[in-house]
């Protein structure tokens, strides 16, 4: 009768699961990535634009201003821009949240790879049902 008990059956079931684990983690933070790194955002209604970085955070994405242009002073630079960005896809993510300076409210958020340069970043309102939207491009 084969025991689970014997330590060569337990070394091979921990390596297994460990190897599981480091698996899913990689496979997310894989995900993630596709969405890592600087983009510039549309310009506002003043003319402003701003760089905002996306990086991962504990397995989800957040994002921060890390430039302003053509803005009358620089007060959001280094403001926390989108939090707790879950990754449903390669390309998709949803339920976290997004900061406007010009409103200076949080949004629900989503946010949808278009190709490797464009992201489509939306805020909503009402459960979704309002939602105003930017394609952010890629900083090279």
């Amino acid at each position: 009768m084969l025991s689970f008990n014997t330590p060569s059956i337990k070394q091979y079931l921990k390596a297994v699961a460990f190897g599981a684990i480091t698996l899913f983690a990689t496979a997310s933070a894989a995900q993630a990535s596709n969405a890592i790194g600087v983009w510039i955002t549309e310009k506002s209604d003043k003319g402003s634009s701003m760089a905002v970085e996306i990086f991962d955070c504990d397995g989800k994405l957040c994002g921060k201003a890390v430039d302003v242009f053509d803005a009358p002073n620089r007060d959001s630079v280094g403001l926390e821009i989108i939090k707790n960005m879950r990754i449903k896809s390669d390309t998709a993510f949803n339920k976290g949240k997004i900061y406007a300076p010009d409103t200076k409210k949080w949004y629900k958020s989503k946010m949808t790879l278009q190709g490797e340069d464009k992201l489509k970043v939306s805020g909503c309102v009402l459960g979704g049902v309002i939602c105003r939207s930017q394609t952010w491009t890629r900083q090279e």
